[in-house]
Parts: C-alpha cells; structure tokens; sequence
C-alpha cells in the first residue's frame, strides 16, 4: 500500500491542503488498499478528494460515475486547474473531441475519466476500458441506485455489474444524503464486496435552518432577500410555472434572478448555469431538476417557496448553501396547500400502494418536522439516525422557542365540522362555516343551519389553518385527493372527539425578518484590510474571467481571506495558504502577490 505520508504530500502540493478533513484520510488508505468502500459525507466535506488523491498516487485510470454532464463539466475543468490530467465522456463531445480523449486515455496520461452511467454500461465502453488498467472506479451520487429514493435513476442499478466486468478493481460508493435504510440499499444494489463504511456527521453547523407558515410566499421571499443583493443564492420551487413566475417578480423587484427548469431550453439552461457560476450575486430559481453536485462554494442562501418531497430532499438542497463553511441561510415558507398537493402527487404517481405508502411516510416525517417546536437541527440529524445532545443554537427554534396552547376544543370544532358536513368538502369550505359566513353555497347546502355554523370565530382564518395543517400532520384528519381535496376524519381522533385526549398545538408565531449574517468569519475587519480583501476579489474576478472559469476555480473565498490576513509576500508563504497548491500558484500566484504588495506600499 501506498505510504500515507506520500498522500499528505499530494495533498499539499496538488491541493494546497496541509491537513486531512475528518475521515479523508482513513477513506484514502481503505481505496488504496483495495478495499470496496462506502461513504457518507455531507456536501463541502471533501467527498472528491477521497478517490481524486487515490487517482494521483496509482498507476492506472480511476473511472468516476457522474449522473448529470453539468457536474462532470464542472469537475474536470477544476481538475485541469489543479494540473490533474482528467477527462469527460458524454453526449457534448464530437467526433474529433472524442478521438483526441480515446488517445489520451489509451496513451495512459489521462488519470481520470468521467461518466454516465448509462455511457459506462454501454458494451463497446466497457470492452475499450477492460483493455485498460483501471485501478478504481468512484460512484459519485450514489444515492441516485436507491429505487425508492428522491433521485432514483434506473441506470444506476446497471453498476452492480461491475463488479463481474473489473473483479480486480476496487470500488467507492459516495453520497451526501442517506439514512441507515438507504446505506443497505447502496451496497445491495451496487453490489459491494465487504464494504468499510465511513460516515461522518450530516452535521452542517454553519447553515442556519428556518421554516415560516405561508402567509404570502413572495412577500416573504422580498423580505428574506432585502439586504442580500449582492449574494448568490437558490429559490426552490415545485412547479415550472412558479419557477417562472417567482424569477420575473424577483427581476421587476431588481434582483439579478434566472429561471432554471427542464422545460427551457439547454443552451438556455447552460448559459444560466454558466452565469449562476461565474457571476456573483445571481440567485437561481428552480426546480429540483438544477443542484446536484454544483460545486459553488458561495451560495449564500437556499430557499424554499413549496415544500420538498421528502426529508432527504430538504436536506441535500439546503446543503448547496455555504459549502465554504461560512455562514448560509436555509429557508422555507409552507402551508397547507403544500400538504395537499404533495398529497395529490404520491396518489397521482401511478405507484403500486406499498411504494405509495413509503412516499407518504417519507412526506409525514417532512411535514413533522416543519411543526417541531425544539431544535430543529437536533430533529433533521435524528431523522438520518445521528444523535445530537445539546441544542444548536442556530436555528430558528432555538432563538424563539414556538409556544404550545391547549387546542383540544379548537380540534374538535373543526372535526365535528367536518363530520356534520358530510366529509364531503375542503378547507376552504369547512373554515368559512367555523366563521359562520353564509355564502351562496352554505346557504345551498343548508349548512347554515348546523351546530358547528360560527362556533369557530373566536379564531381567525389563518389560526384555523394552522389547526388544520397540524392535524393533518398528526393524521387525525387526512385529504381525499380522489374526491377533490375532501378532508376527512381518521379513525384515531375518535378519542379526541370523545374528551379522551388533550391536544397541544405549536403557536405560529409572528414573522421576524432573518438577520443577515456576515460573511467574515471575524467581526472586525480594519478598513484596510476591507480594502485588501475587494482588490483581492477583483484580481479573482478578472482571472476568472481571462481563464473563463467560476471564481471559486481561481481561489475560494477562503483563500483569499488567509490572504488579507497574513499578506504573503513569496511564493513559499503564498503556498502556505490553505487551497494553494503548486499549480495554482503557477498560473495565479504572482498576480495575487503583486496585488498584495501594491496595497501594502
């Protein structure tokens, strides 16, 4: 086995790294001593390195599966800064771009080569590369062979046959996102040997976690965003059309936002792919289709306008913000209408019932979570089986603790309404009869003249929905999707009804705008050294922009912070700098010195 002082040395020189981060190292020494090896890594915690630096130590080609040609693109032109000699092979490349990369490959001086896997299973790829020495093969986004996962790709399940096609190779399986059922199914469908598993923390302590009851979503939005002009963030939405709608109400508002779905076209969706990365203070609106794998390290901000499909969902689109390690907001509005059309969605899916059922669950523990009223960070790492003893302290439940009330009579109003009324009508409908209006179809349907008419006016609309929403999240009512979003009582509120159980309910709270949190790691900056930092930003943008790369390419913001800070005046001080490696240096580093020694004059 390859020493492990000589893969410190790699990451020093190569990376600009001078130490390990967490279990890289132990994963390291597992893929070089053959063994097959699964880990769990959250997004920024140095996933890439832990079969990148194997690729440089070892003789032979490393193959490295990749779902999506944006990240395989992304990846390799970081790779090509760093002077790895690395390669892609897809669908963008033509004929003579694809005869250049065979006769790099075959010469033995590319040592990695990206893939898809639907590319990799093809039988003349897998007879070319059999002729090569393949000494590991990474599967990036493993997550994606779970059939009952949120990013499920069938051609993913095709990779357990690699294990017949290289029987001498090693192979590593990485994800950021599974919980102890999902890191079975990995190894099952992939086919690991005796896997070493290594999974760190899904902890990401720098991201602060928030969730507000929607009362109007792109008001709320427009107040999470003021003051954040000129940071790069994301903006989830379910559906297209909202994708659409939310990225020219926030352009009219004059923030520099871009729709990004898979119904645009792709040179559209590059060009605002392009732009996301490179340019900053551009916030991204979209669907689910854009983020895996963007390896931006700025993102300031996650947001969400509609709830996601799951726990896991939530939790590897809200780990796109500050992969750099500093300060990031995760935020998200939701509401009852998100519960009856995620609803709607699993009962429309065409799935047979048992996998119907498994999407409801995932949905409940979602929705759940929304409602807690003790740390919410503590709760999000309980759901992927990690225990987490003290309080956070940097969510928005540990600043205001949500209060509880006695809504025992409130829940058995509005489900005697629902009752009386024949289990035949929505929410919209079985509110204004708690408030007692008598509209033309109350009146039509002679409900005026019920019990439960007006009995609920002690409360407001927006209270009686947070009733609602919370008890169908404690299943005591659910939503007939076949019959128009009917609500309907469950079997277990009977005892409720009956005085036999007392309900406490989480108090919504007012809406307190996020603070903006800053992005220095240390609170007082001298203006000098503010100054350093801005020219130090604009020799990053202009190289950027030379090279045509994403800033982050150049030097994360990181770097540039160590910079301002100890002033390097040579290029062995410069190589000190954590994420400067010789090669970096080598095209950046005397820019960035000049710059240094000009403001220090």
């Amino acid at each position: 086995m390859i020493h492990s002082s000589t893969a410190q040395e790699a990451l020093q020189t190569t990376f600009g790294y001078a130490h390990f981060r967490g279990n890289q190292e132990a994963i390291i020494n597992s893929v070089l001593s053959g063994q097959d090896t699964l880990v769990i890594m959250p997004t920024g915690g140095g996933k890439s390195i832990c079969y990148q630096l194997p690729a440089l130590l070892q003789d032979g080609l490393t193959l490295v599966v990749s779902p999506l040609i944006a990240l395989m693109e992304d990846q390799v032109l970081a790779l090509k800064q760093l002077g790895i000699e690395a390669e892609y092979l897809n669908s963008t490349l033509d004929p003579e771009q694809k005869y250049s990369l065979f006769q790099a490959v075959n010469s033995g001086r590319t040592k990695i080569l990206y893939l898809a896997p639907e590319r990799l299973m093809q039988p003349t790829t897998l007879s070319w590369l059999a002729q090569l020495p393949v000494d590991l093969i990474a599967i990036d986004e493993a997550h994606c062979v779970c059939q009952w996962g949120h990013d499920f790709r069938v051609d993913y399940l095709q990779l357990g046959s690699l294990a017949e096609h290289f029987p001498n190779t090693p192979r590593i399986a990485l994800t950021a996102t599974a919980t102890p059922q999902t890191q079975e199914e990995i190894v099952a469908n992939l086919n690991l040997h005796e896997p070493k598993h290594f999974v760190a923390s899904f902890d990401r302590p720098n991201i602060h976690y928030s969730v507000q009851p929607r009362k109007n979503g792109r008001q709320q939005l427009l107040s999470f965003l003021s003051g954040r002009r000129d940071e790069s963030g994301v903006v989830y939405c379910l559906s297209r059309k909202r994708v659409e709608e939310t990225a020219d109400y926030l352009q009219k508002q004059g923030f520099n936002a871009l729709p990004y779905h898979a119904g645009l076209a792709k040179h559209t969706r590059s060009d605002h792919l392009l732009r996301f990365l490179r340019e900053d203070g551009v916030i991204m609106v979209a669907t689910i289709a854009f983020g895996m794998g963007i390896d931006k390290p700025d993102v300031r901000f996650v947001c969400h306008l509609d709830l996601p499909k799951s726990t896991e969902a939530y939790y590897q689109e809200t780990g796109r913000a500050g992969r750099d390690g500093e300060p990031a907001e995760a935020w998200m509005v939701y509401g009852l209408n998100d519960v009856v059309q995620l609803q709607q969605m699993v009962d429309d899916s065409g799935l047979n019932e048992e996998r119907k059922m498994h999407e409801r669950s995932k949905l409940n523990a979602l929705l759940g979570w929304c409602e807690v009223t003790d740390c919410r960070r503590r709760s999000l790492l309980a759901y992927f089986g990690e225990e987490m003893n003290e309080a956070c302290g940097n969510c928005d439940t540990c600043a205001t603790t949500p209060p509880k009330w006695d809504a025992t009579t409130a829940a058995q109003k509005l489900l005697s309404c629902i009752l009386r009324t024949g289990q035949r009508f929505g929410s919209t409908y079985i509110i204004d009869v708690l408030l007692g209006k008598s509209n033309q179809r109350i009146i039509d349907n002679g409900h005026e003249q019920l019990s439960t008419h007006g009995i609920g006016k002690d409360l407001s609309v927006t209270q009686w929905r947070s009733v609602l929403r919370q008890l169908i999240v404690r299943n005591f009512v659910f939503v007939d999707t076949a019959n128009y979003g009917a609500l309907r009582v469950a079997q277990n509120a009977k005892p409720l009804l009956k005085s036999e159980q007392q309900l406490f309910l989480r108090k919504d709270l007012e809406e307190k705008r996020a603070p903006r949190r800053e992005k220095f790691t240390q609170s007082n900056v001298s203006p000098s050294d503010a100054a350093l930092w801005e020219k130090l930003r604009q020799c990053r943008t202009e190289l950027a922009k030379e090279h045509e790369l994403p800033a982050y390419q150049v030097f994360h913001d990181a770097a540039l912070m160590e910079m301002m800070e100890l002033k390097p005046t040579s290029e062995h001080e410069m190589l000190q700098i954590s994420g400067v490696g010789q090669a970096k240096f080598d095209r950046y580093g005397e820019r960035f010195l000049a710059v240094i020694k000009q403001h220090c004059e």
